[in-house]
């Protein structure tokens, strides 16, 4: 029988991490739809076996992040807020062209819920 692994989530530190694992300290930081949306997406990290699984999921929105915020991603949360993660295999898997390859991307570092267009 073979094994699936479901993505590892590391927070950037313990206090952003309770919030992220407390629905009523998510709210009190963040308001009742914004924390609905975190919750969500962060079991959908955590069910998908890749971070391919997410690129393809319409309502997340995937994307990698570009000039200041090269090695960071993205998922939607309440417009304009995303949560900012990145890659926190060692080493990021990369295809032969460099780029980063999704489907063997198993482990994010979650950073951060912010509006980063402004």
């Amino acid at each position: 029988m073979t094994k699936v692994t479901r993505m590892d989530i590391i927070f950037k530190n313990s206090k952003f991490q309770k919030i992220c694992e407390n629905y009523k300290l998510a709210q009190k930081n963040y308001g009742l739809r914004l924390s609905k949306l975190l919750f969500k997406r962060l079991s959908e990290i955590k069910a998908a076996t890749s971070l391919e699984v997410l690129r393809i999921l319409p309502q997340a929105r995937c994307h990698e992040l570009r000039e200041n915020r090269k090695g960071q991603l993205a998922v939607d949360l309440q417009h304009p807020k995303r949560l900012i993660f990145t890659i926190a295999n060692n080493p990021k898997p990369v295809k032969k062209d460099g780029g980063l390859d999704w489907s063997k991307v198993t482990a994010v570092r979650i950073i951060g819920i912010e509006d980063y267009h402004k």
